[in-house]
């Protein structure tokens, strides 16, 4: 059976529902496809010392985005924390701090659980007039090349799904990319992100810290009360011992590691992890498709950036959209390259920036972490310098 939309979405995460959200007041009709509904793991306010293990950093730029598309207003308030000030350690030498308002911010940052944000905006597109969620089902096969200029994207239980434009959202390891023939090459930093989540004896203050060390790049970030969520990007070997300690094991090797300026640690949680990565794809679109968030690229997530650039991704696309000229096309090619053309610089210069900082900060040569050391105190000593990095760096320039 045919059912017949303007856009159809696969996959359904974070950055294909903001799209979806993005375009709820649009005359698109526009199908989501999705393998497996997202898990029931959202732990309601009341359950103070429940939290989400995935927590991602919301740049200003992305709070604005996220208040446009009336996410932002339904998110528990309770459930998010600011950063207004952020320090970074070379070792226990160099030393580099930011305050939001010396870049003229109210935030660098809002720290928000992944499951809190998924579950609203799912709800949202459960009351969307202009979308029809197909869940739980697997695409199987895509043709391109129909001849009246439609797309049609079938399903494992038989149903076919036409449109102008697939909007592959369905992550890193892309089915939709692969249909469409857009390759991809995956640099593996043969690194894991371990997370973990804590309560503290010292209050954070709203700061983020970020420590360079021998063993890895550890990251702890402000949740609501006393809490924080920890990142420690690590060796394969060094994410495995860390995933085997002990919950009182693990708080205490995360608190010496950043110097115990919290005091003591209690974990929250069982640690987790995942495979670091970049994903360089060189042509996000294809006749009839647009890739958006991890489908469309990957970053070290040593600044926090990749659900970033996704909702960014997300923004752009949906603006062009949006602003289609009547009876456009928005699937030919020459309008997906207003999207594909909007968006690659931005993904270019994160990746070699992330992938840049990464190698630069786990080198082990001779010599090489004094300089890091002095360069970080440097930039600390100029403030115009600071003000131009956090202002990059939070999406406001």
């Amino acid at each position: 059976m045919h059912k017949t939309f303007d856009l159809v979405l696969v996959g359904c995460g974070l950055v294909g529902a903001s799209l979806a959200a993005a375009l709820r007041d649009s005359p698109l009709a526009i199908a989501l496809v999705e393998s497996q509904p997202p898990p029931r793991s959202f732990v309601p306010p009341s359950s103070a010392n429940a939290w989400d293990s995935r927590v991602y950093a919301i740049s200003p730029a992305n709070f604005a985005f996220l208040a446009e598309i009336g996410l932002w207003s339904r998110l528990a308030t309770e459930r998010m924390n600011r950063v207004r000030f952020m320090e970074v350690w070379e070792r226990e030498r160099g030393h580099m701090a930011f305050a939001a308002r010396d870049a003229d911010l109210a935030e660098l940052a809002w720290i928000i659980e992944a499951a809190l944000m998924r579950n609203e905006l799912r709800e949202r597109l459960k009351q969307q007039a202009n979308v029809t969620l197909f869940s739980p089902v697997n695409p199987v096969a895509l043709s391109l090349n129909d001849p009246d200029g439609l797309a049609t994207l079938s399903l494992q239980d038989g149903q076919q799904l036409r449109a102008r434009l697939i909007v592959g959202a369905d992550g890193r390891n892309s089915w939709t990319r692969q249909q469409a023939g857009l390759p991809a090459q995956e640099i593996p930093y043969h690194a894991k992100a371990v997370v973990a989540n804590f309560t503290t004896e010292k209050p954070h203050r709203d700061t983020a810290w970020q420590w360079f060390r021998e063993d890895g790049i550890l990251a702890w970030l402000p949740l609501p009360g006393e809490r924080i969520s920890m990142v420690w990007s690590a060796e394969n070997a060094k994410a495995k011992e860390l995933l085997a300690l002990s919950p009182d094991e693990l708080a205490t090797t995360v608190a010496a590691a950043g110097g115990n300026i919290l005091g003591h640690l209690t974990a929250l949680m069982p640690a987790a992890a995942f495979p670091l990565c970049m994903i360089r794809v060189p042509a996000i679109v294809a006749p009839r498709v647009a890739l958006i968030g991890d489908a469309a690229h990957g970053v070290h997530p040593l600044t926090g950036n990749g659900i970033n650039l996704g909702f960014q991704d997300a923004r752009v696309l949906a603006d062009l959209l949006r602003h289609a000229a009547p009876g456009q096309d928005i699937g030919e090619p020459a309008f997906l390259r207003n999207y594909q053309c909007s968006r690659r610089k931005e993904i270019q210069v994160m990746q070699h920036a992330t992938d840049f900082l990464a190698h630069l900060f786990t080198t082990r040569l001779p010599g090489l972490s004094a300089l890091r050391a002095f360069g970080l105190d440097m930039i600390h000593r100029l403030p115009a310098l600071k003000k131009l990095l956090a202002r990059y760096a939070s999406g406001m320039m």
